[in-house]
Order: structure tokens, then C-alpha cells, then sequence
């Protein structure tokens, strides 16, 4: 029957699951294809592009992926022009048009706050028609459903990409311009909340970054800037090797082939993190991890990361039991690290167990400071982690929301 049911019958269903007080009997939603309310084009590329880049002022805004940020609803500014010779071979979009990117990472909206020239690359929804709020309309785009018909229709084998074509049949579902511009704005305005959020979140992260940098002795000193007053006439610091002051388990660690991996409790390490959760373990105490490849371990952005309980390991992750550091401050030492310098080799490159223990770590002379500053940057790892925490709350907020602000069923 659902199959079956006929237009009229689907334009009655076409309601929000939240819908504003004020709203609540406007009727149903009207649907339309975004070719119908805009006109959708594609950039251009002068080629060989070397030959448009110009330092001159008064060329063109020339704009790239990497001038976008992905959490940011705007472009603002762009690091490179183009000489106007080349707007013949590309084309140029204004202030107030949304573009997006039609490979990679693709369908993701962004609302121009300049004039730029745009590549090949971007697919851009210009001359917007007056009964779309152009922040709805933004909203609507990145809304799950919109990014769900994006991604089904997307051609291609390995990499998938939007055209032009696949733009304009977006179905868009439109109520009264006033509903819009209210579910614009409370949308805009959690934006704003989530983006002071990510400033205090960040603002934290420079500081400990900051302090970390006086806590340690910089590279060639062996007393850092700052010290606790208690520590002030402790004396220099050691420096020792990394295989000095902690036991290696590399021995220990297993890889499990994923066609063999059983569901369980216990969290399965690689150089990534947590990769999967099996009914098996090899580790029952609190080690430190470091990824074979050096890389930060997201979402905790540390290259170093002290995991505890019971767990697996694969053999993409050293293990390390610290003996003469506190673990905690070897975490908070080698996140801070410009690990790079010591990965070495091609196809991956590796940070190899031989160039692990010979990294160098500066140690105060009496354990009790190694503690003090362990528990300082610790402490301020908490304020960091409940910041994030609400961070990501204000997210899942905004993407509840959404789903319930937009119908989800759309013809």
C-alpha cells in the first residue's frame, strides 16, 4: 500500500516531526527541485593554472578545498588570486551563493561571504529563487536527508561525484518563507553557541600547549621556564633514553585477522585507536600505546595514549610500561613531540622499536616534581575532556534537531 500511495496523499505527510508553535496548522510542505529554485553550475579551471596565479592585488579570489574549513557555515577569504584574464575560463560566484565540492568529501554546503573564481572542483548554487531563505536552504542541504540523496546518486566506482545534473534534482521541501527564516535562525543561532564552544575548547588546547612548552626544558636546556616554587632549587633535569625508562612489550602483541575477531568486551588496539571489541585479551594493567606510524590518535589528537583494563593489541601499536617516568607525563611529552623526526623508511614510513627507545625525554631529578606536573597537565586534560564533552553534545543537539526541524520523508 505504501507504494502505492499516490502524490496528494505523500504532500499531506509532508510535515516536520517539530514543527514551531506558531506553525503547527500551516498546512503541509510543499516539494521542489532545487534546479527549479536556483541554477546550479560547475567551476571552471584555466589550465595551466601556474600560468593565472598572480601576487597582484587586484586579481582575482581564486578559491581552493584547503581555504574552507569543514566546520565553518562560511568562505571568508581565499590564499591565492588569479589574473582576470582568466575569468574567461572560469567562473566567478558572489557573496550570498552556496557551493560545494563535487568529489571527496562532497555535498557539503558552504555560503559565500566573498567574490571568488572557482575551479572545477566546486558545483555552486547561484541566483537562489526569493521564496528560499538562503540560510534555510543552506540547512536543508546539510540536513541528513539531502546528504543521504547525495551520496545514493553520486556517480562513480572507488571515488564517488556529484555533477551539476544530480544538484538540480535535489527534492527540497519548502514551508511558508517565515517558517524558514524561524528555522533558519534557530539553527543559526545553535551554530553560534557550538562555535563559541569550539573556541573555548581550543582556547584550552593552546593553553596546556603553551604550558607544557615552559613546563619542559626546550630542546638543548636541561631546566624548563616554568617550575613549581617547591622544585625552583631541585636541580637540573635528566635526560635519558625512552628505552631507559620504560619496559618494552612489543613481544606481547598479536594481530587477530578480522574474519576472526568474535564479539566481546575487550577494546582491540591498533596504531588508530580502539579498532574493534573482541572476547579475547592479552594486557590487564595500565600501559602506555604508541602507533607504529607516529600519527595522533583521534578523537584524543595524542600520539602517546594510556589505555587500562583488559585489551588486545595488534602489531601496529608499541606497548610501553613506564618504570623511572610517570606515565601520564610521558603521554602529555610525547603527544607534544615532533614525533615525524623519527619515523623512518617508505611504504609506510614506521617509527621502528629501535628509533622508539632512542627518543630522547627530559625527567626532573625527583619523582615528586614528575608527579606535580603529571597531576597540573592531568587536571587540565579533565577541563578539556568535559569542554569537548559538551561540545559534542551541542553536535548531537544540532543533528537531532535537524532530523526533526526536516521532513525526512521527501518525494
Amino acid at each position: 500500500w505504501k507504494c502505492m500511495r499516490s502524490k496528494s496523499d505523500k504532500k499531506k505527510s509532508l510535515v516536520p516531526r517539530l514543527r514551531f508553535p506558531e506553525f503547527r496548522e500551516a498546512g503541509a510542505w510543499e516539494v521542489k527541485r532545487l534546479g527549479e529554485l536556483s541554477e546550479i553550475v560547475r567551476g571552471g579551471s584555466p589550465r595551466p593554472i601556474t600560468d593565472y596565479i598572480t601576487t597582484d592585488s587586484e586579481g582575482l579570489n581564486w578559491l581552493k578545498i584547503g581555504d574552507v574549513h569543514q566546520n565553518e557555515k562560511y568562505v571568508t577569504s581565499t590564499e591565492e588570486k588569479v589574473k582576470k584574464s582568466a575569468i574567461s575560463k572560469t567562473r566567478e560566484v558572489y557573496p550570498g551563493d552556496l557551493i560545494m565540492s563535487n568529489s571527496m568529501s562532497f555535498g557539503r554546503p558552504y555560503i559565500l561571504k566573498i567574490k571568488t573564481c572557482i575551479h572545477d572542483g566546486w558545483i555552486a548554487v547561484t541566483d537562489i529563487n526569493n521564496e528560499v531563505e538562503r540560510d534555510y536552504l543552506y540547512y536543508f542541504i546539510l540536513s541528513s536527508s539531502s546528504q543521504f540523496y547525495f551520496r545514493n546518486a553520486a556517480a562513480g566506482g572507488g571515488v564517488k561525484n556529484l555533477n551539476a545534473d544530480i544538484v538540480k534534482l535535489l527534492s527540497v521541501s519548502l514551508p511558508h518563507y517565515l517558517e524558514q527564516q524561524k528555522i533558519a535562525h534557530c539553527l543559526s543561532s545553535l551554530d553560534e553557541v557550538i562555535g563559541l564552544q569550539a573556541k573555548k575548547v581550543q582556547a584550552l588546547k593552546q593553553h596546556k600547549k603553551g604550558l607544557m612548552q615552559q613546563l619542559f626544558p626546550a630542546e638543548g636546556e636541561t631546566t624548563p621556564r616554568l617550575r613549581f616554587p617547591e622544585f625552583r632549587e631541585a636541580g637540573a633535569w635528566e635526560v635519558k633514553r625512552l628505552g631507559e625508562v620504560c619496559d618494552v612489550l612489543d613481544n606481547l602483541r598479536k594481530p587477530v585477522a578480522r574474519t576472526k575477531r568474535n564479539p566481546g568486551p575487550y577494546p582491540y588496539y591498533g596504531a588508530s585507536g580502539a579498532i574493534d571489541y573482541i572476547d579475547q585479551y592479552i594486557f590487564d594493567e595500565r600501559l602506555l600505546l604508541i602507533g607504529e606510524d607516529g600519527a595522533k590518535w583521534l578523537p584524543y589528537e595524542k600520539t602517546a595514549f594510556i589505555v587500562e583494563g583488559q585489551y588486545w593489541v595488534n602489531n601496529h601499536a608499541h606497548v610501553l610500561r613506564p618504570t623511572l617516568a610517570i606515565d601520564t607525563l610521558l603521554e602529555n611529552y610525547l603527544t607534544a613531540l615532533d614525533i615525524s623526526q623519527h619515523i623512518t623508511g617508505a611504504a609506510p614510513p614506521k617509527l621502528t622499536l629501535d628509533n622508539l627507545r632512542l627518543i630522547w625525554v627530559p625527567l626532573p631529578p625527583k619523582r615528586d616534581e614528575q608527579q606535580k606536573i603529571a597531576h597540573c597537565l592531568s587536571s587540565l586534560d579533565e577541563v578539556i575532556g568535559l569542554e569537548s564533552h559538551k561540545l559534542d553534545a551541542l553536535k548531537n543537539l544540532k543533528k537531532g534537531l535537524m532530523q526533526q526541524l526536516f521532513p525526512q520523508d521527501v518525494a
